[in-house]
């Protein structure tokens, strides 16, 4: 049945590691609390009646915060946190009696195994100064160092949430004529920001390519010469061929829907080469142009069989 469960926590887990975050270095701040519990602890000296006593405690509390940057994967962090539980040793006239106040300072080096998934575990450890209580609040200063094991979400590039255990000691705290060991375990939720650059906006869309330049020419009914008006379209085509260098010139021919088709055809190939000789007149080398007909079946205005409409009797010249 356990390995049942294991393996069931395991399948549901996986999904939650396995999406990235946009892992970046950057100092953070947090804030953190929970419970705490003294441990094995032991008070001796002469202000102690039989000269030593077990202490027992209640469930107290921690609280604190922190300064840090992550490297992502490691981290280094500047940890303040106050602990204080009640407990059953008296020792009248020392702030010690009944209770255990304690504030401690570390350096902290803790390592992410996943930093860049949404849930990561951690492990650190830390070691600094305590001001643990004595004979006054707070005056017994000693040597203090952690060990830390944990679970981290990174809600977002920001946010991150951690729940972690640890094992807090010190060096033994004295007062007047007693000494005491220090030994805590803790359950730490804690809240961390992140200050990273805000992400670049995405860059703007590519222009879409510009169409390549066109230019019409229209015919009479049944014709294939130019107007002046048509004259004076392809020596603006021309103009705009060689303001490209080495382009190529399509001139694209068509009919309207009267008469018959392989005649229409026809014309539409006669009226295409009619605009070829003029663009190699104006100057376009014959090499660069390609001639097509396509008769009726491109009207540029949807008529009937039969019907003749201006706007379909035309050349497109197209300069790619």
């Amino acid at each position: 049945m356990k390995k049942a469960l294991v393996a069931a926590a395991a399948i549901v887990a996986l999904p939650a590691l396995a999406q990235a975050q946009s892992a970046k270095p950057g100092f953070y701040a947090g804030v953190e609390g929970g419970l705490n519990w003294l441990l094995s602890n032991t008070v001796s000296g002469a202000a102690i009646a039989g000269g030593s006593a077990g202490m027992s405690d209640s469930t107290g509390f921690a609280a604190g915060g922190v300064l840090g940057y992550d490297f992502v994967g490691p981290r280094v962090e500047l940890e303040g946190v106050y602990r204080s539980n009640d407990h059953n040793v008296r020792v009248p006239g020392q702030a010690f009696s009944n209770r255990a106040g304690q504030l401690a300072v570390l350096a902290n080096l803790l390592y992410d195994f996943a930093p860049s998934s949404t849930i990561t575990p951690y492990i650190g450890a830390g070691a600094g100064v305590a001001f643990v209580d004595g004979s006054g609040s707070m005056t017994s200063t000693q040597f203090a160092y952690q060990g830390i094991l944990g679970l981290g979400w990174n809600a977002s590039e920001m946010f991150r949430i951690n729940l972690d255990g640890r094992y807090h000691g010190t060096t033994n705290p004295s007062g007047t004529n007693f000494t005491w060991t220090n030994n805590n375990l803790s359950l730490m939720l804690g809240l961390t920001l992140k200050f990273v650059a805000a992400a670049a906006p995405p860059p703007p869309p590519a222009p879409p390519p510009a169409a390549p330049p066109s230019f019409m020419v229209f015919f009479d009914f049944d014709r294939s010469n130019l107007s002046a008006q048509a004259v004076s379209t392809i020596k603006q085509a021309a103009a705009a061929y060689k303001t490209r260098g080495q382009a190529r010139v399509t001139a694209t021919g068509h009919a309207d829907r009267s008469g018959p088709d392989a005649y229409n055809m026809a014309l539409s190939l006669r009226r295409a080469n009619t605009v070829k000789d003029q663009l190699v007149r104006e100057g376009v080398p014959a090499t660069a142009i390609a001639v097509v007909g396509r008769g009726e079946s491109m009207p540029l205005v949807k008529t009937a069989d039969g019907v003749r409409e201006p706007q379909n009797r035309r050349v497109e010249i197209v300069i790619q």
